[in-house]
């Protein structure tokens, strides 16, 4: 489903940034997609799905 209507970005591409980039708030998805950088009607659903994203456990060295 897209979000972000101005810029053509599916909730698929905002999780897939944040697994893979460990991005976790909206500012860093807006500094690699453009995402709320024109209506900002999409900031909103994007935190929700943000929020609800697991991201992957770290392992610590022993």
């Amino acid at each position: 489903m897209y979000v972000c209507l101005c810029h053509g970005i599916s909730d698929k591409k905002i999780k897939q940034l944040a697994m893979e980039k460990g991005i976790s708030d909206v500012k860093g998805i807006s500094s690699c997609t453009a995402l709320g950088t024109q209506c900002g009607k999409c900031i909103k659903q994007t935190k929700e799905i943000l929020a609800e994203t697991e991201y992957p456990q770290v392992k610590k060295a022993s």
